[in-house]
Order: C-alpha cells, then sequence, then structure tokens
C-alpha cells in the first residue's frame, strides 16, 4: 500500500569503510548514504522531503567521465532542485550525466564548453519533450529545475551553475584557525541587485521584467531565478498561451527568451589546503550561512554529516517559526513546505593521497537521490 519513499538507483558503490547500504537509507521524509567513496576521496550525501512530491534530485557518479577507456576519470555531482513540480528535476538527473560523457567523449577531454554543451543539449531535449506533450500535459511547460553540478577531473574543479543552489569549499586556513568558506558557485536569483542588471540590460525594452512583488523580486512577477533548465512557457512563445494556467500566461508575446539553460562556469585548481566541497539546493543555504556549514563539516566525523547538516537546517527553521524541532519532525510532506523546502546536501572530501596519483585510486560509483511518495502515509 506505501511504495518507499526514495528509489535511489546505484551501481557498484565502493565505500571502503564505514560506509552503510550501498543503495543508502530511509528514515521518514529523510533519504540519505551517510559514507562512500569516490575516485578522489569520500561522499556523505542526503536529501529531505518537504513537498508532497519531492521536487530535489541528486547524483554523484565518480569513475570514466567520457564512454572511451582510455577517457578521463573523475567525479561528477549534481543538484537538481525543482519547481513546478519533479518532471524537469528528475529528467535531468538522467540525461545530464549521459550528454557530458558523450561530449566528453568527442572532444576527448573534459572542459567547461564540454560542460556547457551538456547543459543546453539537455535543455533542447527537456523542450522537445514539452512539445510531445503539450496536448495531452500542457502544464509540463511550467515544470523546471535550478541546475548545480562540480566535475573533479585531472586536479582541476569545474563549477557549473544554473539557478540559485550554491557550492562551497572548505580550505583550510591558518590565519583563522580552521576552514574557510569559499563560495565558487554564481547564483541566478532575482533578490541580487546584479541579476536584476543583468536582466534589464537584457531585456531593455520590458520595463516588467523584474517585479517587486509582497517584497521579493520576480522575473515578469511570476519566479525568482533567472536561469534554469525547463520552463518552457519563459523560453518560447509558443507555450505562453492555453492551455496553460492563466497564472503562468504572460498578457503579450515575446520574441526574447525570458530565462536561459546557460550556466555560469568557474575552474579552480585544487590544492592540498582543498578539504572538501558542499554542494546544495537553496533550501539549505535559507537557513545556514557559508560559514556555518563549512565549521560543521570541520568540526564533525565524515560519517552522517550531509544528513547533520540538513538536521541543523530544520532545528533553525523550527526555531523560526517558535515550535520545537521534535514538533516540527512530525508534520507530514505537502503541509512541511510552509516551513522549509526540499533540501539536498552532497558533501565532497578530496584527500590528497588519492588527488596527487597519477591515476585516481578510489572506487567507482553512481548514486541517484530523488523520487515521490504515492499511496497513503505517515511515514
Amino acid at each position: 500500500m506505501i511504495k518507499p519513499c526514495w528509489k535511489p538507483s546505484v551501481e557498484g558503490d565502493g565505500s571502503r569503510r564505514g560506509g552503510g547500504d550501498d543503495n543508502g537509507r530511509s528514515n521518514g521524509l529523510m533519504w540519505y548514504k551517510d559514507l562512500g567513496s569516490h575516485v578522489s576521496g569520500e561522499f556523505s550525501m542526503a536529501v529531505i522531503q518537504a513537498n508532497n512530491l519531492v521536487e530535489d534530485h541528486s547524483q554523484l557518479v565518480s569513475g570514466p567521465l567520457s564512454s572511451q577507456q582510455s577517457g578521463p576519470l573523475g567525479t561528477f555531482v549534481g543538484v537538481y532542485d525543482g519547481h513546478g513540480g519533479p518532471e524537469a528535476a528528475r529528467f535531468v538527473n538522467d540525461k545530464l550525466f549521459p550528454n557530458l560523457k558523450k561530449f566528453a567523449s568527442e572532444h576527448q577531454e573534459v572542459s567547461a564548453n564540454v560542460i556547457k554543451k551538456a547543459f543546453l543539449a539537455t535543455e533542447e531535449e527537456f523542450l522537445s519533450l514539452v512539445r510531445e506533450q503539450w496536448g495531452t500535459k500542457p502544464q509540463i511547460a511550467s515544470v523546471g529545475t535550478c541546475c548545480l553540478v562540480g566535475v573533479i577531473c585531472d586536479g582541476l574543479l569545474y563549477v557549473a551553475n544554473a539557478g540559485d543552489s550554491r557550492m562551497v569549499l572548505g580550505r583550510a586556513c591558518k590565519l583563522v584557525r580552521g576552514m574557510m568558506a569559499v563560495q565558487l558557485s554564481t547564483e541566478h536569483n532575482a533578490s541580487d541587485e546584479s541579476v536584476r542588471d543583468e536582466l534589464r540590460s537584457l531585456h531593455p525594452n520590458d520595463s516588467q521584467i523584474v517585479v517587486l512583488k509582497h517584497k521579493v523580486w520576480r522575473v515578469k512577477g511570476i519566479i525568482q531565478i533567472s536561469r534554469s533548465i525547463g520552463d518552457a512557457y519563459l523560453k518560447n512563445s509558443e507555450f505562453n498561451r492555453e492551455p496553460l494556467l492563466p497564472k503562468f500566461r504572460l498578457p503579450e508575446p515575446f520574441e526574447k527568451p525570458i530565462l536561459n539553460a546557460e550556466p555560469s562556469l568557474f575552474i579552480h585548481k585544487l590544492n592540498s589546503k582543498d578539504q572538501f566541497l558542499i554542494f546544495a539546493s537553496d533550501g539549505l543555504w535559507e537557513h545556514l550561512s557559508n560559514q556555518e556549514a563549512v565549521d560543521m563539516v570541520n568540526n564533525y566525523p565524515r560519517y552522517g554529516i550531509a544528513r547533520r547538516l540538513i538536521k541543523a537546517a530544520l532545528r533553525i527553521a523550527a526555531k523560526k517559526r517558535e515550535m520545537r524541532y521534535s514538533d516540527l519532525k512530525k508534520i507530514d510532506r505537502g503541509v512541511r513546505r510552509h516551513f522549509h523546502d526540499d533540501i539536498t546536501v552532497i558533501v565532497v572530501f578530496l584527500d590528497p593521497h588519492l588527488m596527487n596519483r597519477a591515476s585516481p585510486g578510489g572506487a567507482t560509483c553512481s548514486i541517484k537521490a530523488g523520487g515521490g511518495v504515492t499511496g497513503s502515509t505517515k511515514f
């Protein structure tokens, strides 16, 4: 009668010590993989559900990054924070990494250009799906997802982001006697003045391109993010019409896409001071600062650290609403969304003795998190 809340798929997870179940575990609305191994170290991963259908999807793939046997090895991390429904995030979880492998094979390398091509190819594939389903499922035109990707390969870290998820590096620093938080991703949210300026410069003839609505800046008064995969109704006028729901339709047709899927890209050469990476959807950063998250990862054991970060965010969310954490935990999915968002956290540890090898020696793995609940509850 009750199907599992989470359906992670795992291929050959190589947890070397204390990794727990290969498939991860579920506890109520939480799914987690407390510790696993990737080719350059270890990782911890967790997701908490708040929506009726979880809209966060994520993955970590470690091993070959192309289809060629002699191709590059590394680790790929993806956090896909969906909105309007789970379809776009689920689609990206299935398609983005295969697209990256395809372009890495064609170019015989991993590069910023390869990652950008993978994003845009995935976008085109999803928009094609929207066209196919327009007649029977028009609301899929209003579904989209933020997309945060990290690729570790040949001593370099590539960070690509479209939307408002965030990646923070924990770097050893003698000056602060601990760990310094360094944000390496660029966010695309209309609350940021630079994003509003960018939108206005791209749409100089549209005085309503960003609108302050109920004290929140929104693109066209509808959505906070300016980049995403999906959201076809804000990218192509062919979807700005019935039978799409009126709340998504703009009063006038537009010639130029309002949102776009091109990621902001950053390349960082990793060194021995770089200890770990925190990838998370905006639900975590709503409650924890970059430094608070980095300090927590630095001060607690690796095992279960992603779950610990989520619990810390939930405790703060409960406190903001003047309620106890124990009471928040009793609130079911759907209603829970009024208190916090779906939250995904992936912490990737960088072990120098593995990073410095000529060929990475850690275990290969592939793990996805995401899914939904059908049938009755409670969990």
